[in-house]
């Protein structure tokens, strides 16, 4: 970083005079602004409504906790602080306070041991008296989810797992200890905690312990020397649950059990061991599903896994034979089992103990793999399925069909509801119906689980409940499941517009709750209550509304008895989609933006009729040069009508020509009003940062015919590109192109066909669709035919059944035709997009004689996520469109390279005279 930043005074000097020779009235950017722009995070509102906490992180260094109050409108600033929650009943805000930061690296460069570094200290602050408690060195920090002000926290230094255990009470101060914990946890709602121990010299055995918050003492559920994981507590905190490990040997199939206490006994009861003949046969207890709890606490589930694979120990490494054996037959390719086998090797299967009765009933299996059950565990009925059959699919069709089941959870008997389903099913919060969008059939279907009956839900439905635009090869996504409505009555379904209330048994026709499809306007629901399983079916609910064409955004309510519907709020913004309410009073938190506006704070009522703002992130942007965004709209070759964004400078003069940027993916036009603050983005130009520096910026739509993606692209981006450059303001000969992943592609493509971009970036681009299809996407080990044949690339079939359109939507195949300078960004660690692919590329551009540069910053995925490389990328991004586009001089690393042996030294940031 050092050479980044000393070079800014450079890069600020020549912006001072690249900016149409004049010597600009605002600040101009340079990267650091990248440190001081700040985003808001971590938002809580309390209880009561009255106090909002939120953390203001820069882009590095040290985040600071904000608390506002609204009957003062005062903010309370703490620094180094985040990780704000309220106490349920809303009396203390806790937050977690770091060192500083620029300390904590001077002393790691000082080589100082982890366990002498100064730690996190947890702050404790009384909303009422204001006054703060610190305690040093928090390790961890736990509080009830729905009830009392209480916290459990524990503190220390060092590696070790187990520390002492604080339960405090935060009205008195007054705490209790328990020693060596290795892991707890609260009850949901009744005033009970667990937590399990070590064993700690001669002052306490290895055991579980139970929290009387009544009593305020410590019980003892067991004691005995072992391991004890995966605590759980019914929803009152009457009940527990664990698994234990009490083999003091090293066996490698460890002995779990599960076991169970509830209130009144002295100790807990081994429910299932190894040897119980109620656990199948093959299987034992899995040690990594924690037991829960049914709502009404009268079944306890937990998980069974099979018997792991035994490794011979007794052999050396040199002995061992290393070879991955790949078939033909198998359901998934051997990189996706690869990938999956972690998470296998955790896999449990469900399974519950009746409580009253003791049977055990078995519920899912590796022939069953996936379950779900409704009613939070108090139903009659779960359901399974499974993909097993249909899993080689997932390499060309992107997914697999199931087999769904009921499964009873009363015995555990199985029934086939239906074969080859194609989609993912989900079951009602009542546990009454098992759902899904069928996506060959591009419609809602629904099997009611007590009787077997199916149903169509959308099927009364007048408007098409998928995606009216898609131009993929493929079955269209559906817009949604809303939710269901108490009792699994209703269902509210949308279409691309609206919302429909569904009757499943089908005894009434689907209700229309708002029209905005005769205005082009988006309703979607915004839930404010997380914890409510169902839409309310009385009262007011609240929508969020969003606008095609004006693109205006806004809040609606809607009253679900009379079907009245109230647009409360609506501008030229974009407003949070769910805003956050306080859970006694009728106080929400929402943010509205636009491009010059910034996403701060605001508090209102539940009508919106006086909003406050509550925050002023970035009061700083106003001392800089920003920008103007707008529509503007031009029609494709193909003769479709389009839109795109076009960002000007804050000063902008139509008499004057500017340089442009061309910066495109699929569709953007509808991110109208987002704001873009600067950041060293980890694959975009970032739009304020280059309007300030004097740059325009066109972000075209792109619309797309099935086979012909490369062609679709220069269809609609180059008479938009045409039209712009005929509007006088746009110097003809100072036009730049950026995009990555599929951008980086379009980008390569184009390259190909036109001249009429003087610089080109190209970040994470497939090149050669050939060599692509076979390869392997590695971050989920997929196979990347499913995207050429059916999702983003749109060929519309396999390379035996159109290898033209293979080869005409490649650039490999046409670099020749190229006359433009590019710079490529390809990561050597990128799961997504095969990193041959930027080599390809850049070792055809280079065997050609023409200009190109290749970053790959090592270890990282499809876009670097560190931030020093962040910043050096957009670095090299900014120096090479300033080349090109501004006459700027050419900084050393693009003139004479970077060698191996000056790596990570010396990083050609200087500029050439």
């Amino acid at each position: 970083m050092k050479h980044i930043y000393t070079f800014f005074l450079t890069l600020g000097i020549f912006s001072f005079f690249s900016l149409q020779g004049q010597v600009p009235d605002k600040k101009i950017m340079d990267p650091s602004v990248y440190e001081i722009w700040k985003e808001i995070e971590g938002v809580k509102i309390s209880a009561d409504g009255q106090w909002v906490a939120y953390t203001l992180q820069p882009g590095e260094g040290d985040p600071q906790l904000a608390l506002y109050e609204v009957a003062t409108q005062q903010t309370k600033l703490f620094p180094r602080s985040d990780k704000a929650s309220f106490s349920y009943e809303g009396s203390f805000l806790l937050f977690t306070t770091h060192p500083a930061e620029d300390s904590l690296k001077a002393q790691k460069r000082r080589k100082v041991k982890k366990n002498k570094l100064p730690g996190d200290t947890l702050g404790v602050y009384s909303l009422n008296s204001q006054s703060l408690t610190k305690i040093p060195n928090l390790k961890s920090l736990k509080l009830p989810p729905k009830w009392g002000d209480w916290i459990a926290y524990q503190t220390g230094k060092g590696k070790e797992d187990a520390h002492t255990l604080h339960i405090r009470e935060l009205s008195t101060g007054k705490e209790d200890t328990l020693l060596a914990v290795t892991t707890y946890t609260f009850a949901e709602e009744g005033e009970a905690l667990l937590a399990a121990t070590e064993e700690k010299d001669s002052t306490q055995e290895a055991g579980v312990y139970h929290y009387n918050v009544e009593m305020k003492l410590w019980e003892e559920v067991w004691q005995e020397e072992g391991k004890y994981t995966q605590l759980s507590l019914s929803r009152d905190g009457t009940q527990a649950s664990f698994i234990a490990d009490r083999d003091t040997t090293e066996a490698q199939i460890r002995p779990y059990e599960l076991c169970y206490w509830k209130a009144g006994q002295d100790v807990a009861q081994v429910l299932l061991d190894k040897a119980s003949d109620r656990v199948p046969e093959g299987y034992s207890i899995s040690p990594n599903q924690m037991p829960t709890f049914s709502r009404d606490g009268k079944r306890l589930m937990f998980g069974i896994r099979t018997q792991p694979i035994v490794e011979d120990t007794t052999m050396l490494e040199e002995e061992k034979a290393q070879v991955e054996v790949w078939t033909y037959k198998d359901p998934l390719l051997y990189t996706q089992q690869e990938i999956r086998s972690k998470s296998e090797k955790k896999r449990a299967y469900k399974t519950l103990i009746d409580l009253a009765s003791n049977q055990v009933i078995g519920l899912s299996d590796t022939e069953l793999p996936e379950l779900m059950w409704g009613d939070e565990g108090n139903g009659e009925w779960a359901i399974g399925y499974s993909e097993r059959a249909y899993q080689q699919e997932i390499s060309w069709e992107g997914f697999a069909r199931k087999d769904l089941y009921r499964v009873s959870m009363n015995g555990g008997a199985l029934k086939l509801l239906k074969e080859a389903i194609g989609g993912s099913p989900q079951i009602s919060p009542g546990g009454t119906y098992a759902y899904w969008y069928d996506r060959p059939d591009s419609s809602w279907k629904a099997i009611e689980l007590s009787t077997g009956r199916e149903l169509v839900l959308s099927g009364g439905i007048s408007t098409p409940v998928y995606d009216e635009i898609n131009d993929r090869p493929m079955h269209p996504y559906p817009y949604g499941v809303v939710g269901w409505l108490e009792g699994d009555n209703h269902v509210l379904i949308n279409d691309r517009y609206d919302l429909w209330k569904v009757n499943p048994s089908q005894l009434t026709s689907p209700q229309k709750l708002t029209d905005g499809r005769a205005q082009q306007t988006m309703y979607r629901y915004a839930s404010l209550d997380p914890d409510n399983r169902y839409i309310p079916s009385k009262g007011k609910i609240l929508l969020h509304m969003a606008n095609e064409v004006s693109r205006q955004q806004g809040y609606a309510m809607l009253d679900m008895e009379s079907g009245e519907l109230e647009t409360v709020k609506q501008g030229d913004y974009a407003f949070t989609r769910r805003p956050q309410k306080a859970r006694e009073a009728d106080k929400l938190i929402f943010t509205q933006e636009s491009f010059e506006v910034f996403p701060d704070l605001h508090i209102t009522d539940l009508d919106f009729s006086e909003p406050t703002k509550i925050s002023d992130a970035n009061p700083q942007q106003k001392e800089y040069n920003w920008g103007t965004i707008e529509l503007v709209e031009w029609t494709s070759l193909d003769g479709i009508p389009l839109q795109g964004l076009l960002v000007k400078p804050e000063n902008f003069d139509p008499d004057k020509q500017y340089p442009m940027i061309v910066n495109f993916y699929e569709r953007s036009s509808q991110g109208l009003h987002r704001h873009r603050a600067p950041e060293p983005h980890r694959s975009t130009i970032n739009y304020s940062y280059y309007t300030n520096r004097g740059y325009v910026i066109f972000n075209p739509d792109v619309v797309y015919r099935r086979g012909y993606p490369g062609e679709s692209a220069y269809n609609c981006v180059i008479p938009g590109v045409t039209k712009l450059r005929e509007s006088g303001f746009i110097d003809p000969d100072r036009i730049g192109v950026q995009g990555h992943s599929w951008g980086g592609y379009q980008i390569a493509y184009l390259l190909t066909r036109t001249n009429i971009f003087r610089a080109a970036e190209s970040g994470a681009p497939v090149v050669n669709m050939f060599s692509a299809y076979g390869g392997i996407r590695w971050g989920s080990g997929m196979s990347r035919m499913f995207q050429y044949e059916r999702t983003q690339s749109r060929i519309g079939g396999t390379i035996w059944e159109y290898p033209l359109r293979y080869v005409e939507n490649s650039p490999i195949f046409t670099l020749d035709k190229i006359q433009t300078p590019v710079l490529i960004l390809h990561n050597d660690e990128d799961g997504a997009v095969p990193w041959y692919q930027g080599i390809e590329f850049f070792v055809g551009m280079r065997r050609l004689g023409k200009p190109a540069w290749l970053l790959n910053y090592n270890g990282e995925p499809h876009w670097p996520l560190k931030w020093p490389n962040r910043v050096d990328f957009n670095l090299r991004m900014s120096q090479f469109f300033d080349h090109y586009l501004k006459d700027a001089p050419m900084p050393t690393w693009m003139k004479k390279g970077v060698s191996p042996l000056q790596k990570g030294i010396e990083q050609g940031y200087e500029l050439e005279e």
